[in-house]
């Protein structure tokens, strides 16, 4: 279970988060919406790690029964939390086929001990042509740099092949949806569907609208504004605000 714990956040010395309490599950889909600058991204990058944000004292996000309020993002990341950025940023000379390898060597060292045998450029390329046709890539995307003049499309999928590759345990998604075509969207839809099934990974989904969510079916649908939980419902309550905006909340 990912729980955060009277989540209270500052941003640049402003007061962001108010005290957020959230549970979830292996194998649970919990939808976090809300109107623009209620908190969602610095609720994404504070359980994540990111030291631009503070938690302050009394605070808690543990994973599997583990405080790992104080942790850094890369040991949060080899504990099995995943962050997906709502823009991820491009690192020009940084091989992405490289970065990806590395990444998949280190976290499953970390997880599997001495019995893991890290995989050599050529084996680990085997292993992402098995997952690149799941999202539609061609083998030529393996050779271009991070994120290096991908699309909005490119960089969501991008995302996505991370997912497959790390297998997570937990997973949040911030405005993974935004900017994808239809086609796109089903496809970044499907594997978050196949993580959550074949890898029983909880997923924190951060989006602003249903359409994602018609794909994904949440248990849970939270409504963040101003820093705070203001409700919590079904996958009817995303189909309400859709309709009727956070004006009635």
């Amino acid at each position: 279970m990912l729980e955060i714990k009277n989540l209270k956040v500052n941003r640049e010395d402003k007061e962001i988060l108010k005290g957020i309490d959230i549970a979830v599950n292996s194998g649970d889909v919990h939808a976090i919406m809300g109107p623009n600058g209620g908190g969602k991204s610095t609720l994404s990058l504070s359980v994540s790690g990111f030291s631009e944000v503070k938690v302050l004292e009394d605070s808690k996000i543990i994973l599997d029964g583990e405080d790992i309020t104080n942790l850094g993002i890369d040991e949060r990341v080899k504990k099995g939390l995943f962050l997906a950025f709502q823009n991820p940023i491009e690192v020009p000379g940084v091989s992405y086929l490289e970065f990806l390898r590395l990444a998949y060597n280190n976290i499953n060292t970390y997880r599997k001990g001495e019995s893991f045998r890290k995989l050599s450029p050529f084996k680990f390329r085997k292993l992402l042509l098995e997952k690149i046709s799941e999202l539609g890539l061609s083998e030529d995307f393996l050779e271009r740099n991070l994120n290096e003049g991908f699309s909005g499309g490119e960089k969501k999928k991008s995302e996505m092949l991370q997912l497959l590759i790390l297998e997570p345990k937990y997973i949040i998604l911030d405005e993974i949806d935004s900017g994808l075509d239809v086609s796109a969207l089903r496809i970044v839809a499907k594997v978050i569907n196949k993580v959550v099934k074949e890898n029983n990974a909880g997923v924190l989904i951060i989006t602003h609208y249903n359409r994602i969510l018609e794909y994904l079916n949440p248990k849970y649908v939270h409504i963040l504004k101003d820093g705070k939980i203001i409700k919590t419902g079904d996958k009817s309550l995303a189909i309400e605000i859709e309709k009727n905006g956070y004006d009635k909340r």
